[in-house]
């Protein structure tokens, strides 16, 4: 019987750190093999994570709204015949087991794959995915020699695969660590190494920050609560919060002078990342066409009663994508990217269809796999799919890689036309306008009629004007008359 530790996965995609979000188990708590113990938001989706232990939860090691890195434990769990009246270790005992990567004994080997095993690229095998990538595989060192306990419950041990270099003497979380920082005397404060650079960059120090934490430790909201107050001493000034940890969902902090400071984190962050790369890697180019579309809005009614549809909601976009699906068997192309280290243009073999999602997490473009070759009825499932997922926030990592071409339908903001900036890994991008009432010319005669706006912005690079123009026609000539999708 011991305690072990549960360390922050690497949930895939190379994500490097997470936002514990919500627990769904408290001390005392008995747990099974693999049950559901807290819900984690990434850079990319809601995840949650099963336990790969069985017994009796003994600490939260992570408060609701920190962000902590990949490996980071965030969970003490007794196992073997333990009991919730039995939560403290035996003397002795007072060192956390490993978890996700254990103790391997000399002249044993784990089989690649497995956890704890080698992987590809380099990585370690964890609970989900894999972990961070390193150089070369090192031994784990053996805890309990020399760190100092607190009397309380055990803290948390953050492990490193990195070698420590004196340039960079990096703390585990829990070490106690001496400070000279005020004239006559040092100080012991214990914090996580995010809770630290956090108050570095607010140039807080911790020692005048009260903890708030299990065992004495200073928490994320500890540093954001002591930022937003008044400085104690006569010679500092007011500070600021970072950030609401729960992101968008908390009110954001107003300074004395009216601005508004907001973290970029999660998805807003990789979104920037993404577009800043994007816009100034890929020569974009943006054509527009405006298209009757009122064969199209006839085709959705007829679509809505029909029994193949039953119990799925049929839109315009519907459409849009099926006719991208087709158009771009006559150009190719227009589903291939770009590969700068290899300089080749890929070919991809099949279309990953893209939607862009605005969802209150901030933009995401999860994709559906193998469009082109979805029945009408199954393209329009995987669609109501993906958006009520994307409404939930638990689209999946997996669900937004290995795009070919995406759909930005700006129409449902009432907004007729832009210039989107394509996603990174594509080399074109479709926006779909507002579908409108609007005067039109027909055989020399002004009718009313839907009218939309479609614009395509395209990477030069691979896309000339002929090919992008192509393409932009003969969707918007399958919009016009659906028709012509049977010469597709």
């Amino acid at each position: 019987m011991g305690i072990q530790q549960f360390r922050l996965p690497d949930v895939g995609e190379g994500l490097v750190e997470a936002e514990i979000v919500s627990w769904k188990v408290k001390p005392g708590d008995t747990v099974k093999l693999n049950d559901t113990i807290v819900e984690i938001e990434t850079a990319k989706s809601l995840v949650e994570l099963p336990v790969p232990f069985a017994g009796v939860v003994t600490e939260l090691l992570v408060a609701e709204g920190e962000t902590v890195d990949v490996g980071t434990p965030i969970i003490s769990v007794q196992t073997g015949d333990a009991s919730p009246g039995d939560l403290a270790p035996p003397v002795g005992e007072g060192t956390p087991q490993e978890d996700l990567v254990p103790s391997i004994p000399d002249g044993d080997e784990i089989e690649a794959g497995k956890i704890g095993g080698a992987a590809p690229g380099g990585r370690t095998a964890v609970l989900v995915g894999y972990g961070p990538k390193t150089t070369e595989a090192k031994r784990r060192p053996r805890k309990g020699a020399t760190r100092a306990v607190a009397p309380q419950a055990p803290t948390p041990v953050a492990a490193s695969t990195a070698p420590v270099t004196a340039a960079e003497p990096e703390p585990a979380p829990e070490a106690v660590v001496a400070g000279s920082n005020q004239a006559g005397g040092s100080v012991h404060v214990l914090a996580k190494p995010p809770v630290r650079k956090l108050a570095k960059d607010l140039g807080i120090d911790l020692a005048t920050v009260t903890a708030t934490g299990p065992g004495g430790i200073i928490t994320r909201a500890d540093v954001e609560g002591h930022a937003a107050a008044p400085a104690a001493d006569a010679g500092a000034s007011a500070g600021y919060a970072a950030g609401a940890a729960a992101g968008f969902a908390a009110s954001p902090v107003v300074s004395a002078q009216g601005d508004t400071r907001i973290p970029i984190k999660g998805v807003q962050k990789v979104m920037a990342q993404a577009m800043v790369a994007s816009a100034f890697t890929a020569p974009h180019v943006t054509e527009w066409i405006t298209v009757d579309v009122s064969a199209t809005m006839d085709l959705v009614e007829r679509l809505k009663k029909d029994k193949a549809f039953r119990d799925l909601k049929v839109s315009p976009l519907l459409i849009v994508a099926k006719a991208v699906t087709l158009a771009a068997r006559r150009t190719p192309i227009i589903n291939a990217a770009w590969d700068e280290q290899a300089q080749e243009i890929v070919l991809k073999g099949s279309v990953n269809l893209g939607i862009a999602a605005a969802t209150p997490r901030g933009l995401i473009v999860p994709n559906i796999k193998g469009a082109e070759s979805l029945t009408l009825p199954e393209l329009c499932g995987a669609l109501n799919n993906l958006v009520a997922v994307a409404r939930e926030g638990r689209t999946q990592p997996a669900d937004q890689a290995g795009g070919s071409f995406t759909i930005t339908n700006v129409g449902v903001f009432g907004v007729d036309a832009g210039t989107p900036i394509i996603n990174p890994g594509e080399a074109a991008i479709l926006a779909f306008g507002a579908v409108r009432k609007q005067p039109w010319v027909v055989d020399d005669e002004i009718v009313p009629r839907w009218i939309t706006t479609l614009a395509l912005s395209f990477d030069h690079r691979l896309i000339d004007g002929e090919k992008g123009s192509t393409f932009l026609a003969d969707v918007a000539s399958i919009l016009e008359d659906p028709a012509r999708a049977l010469m597709f």
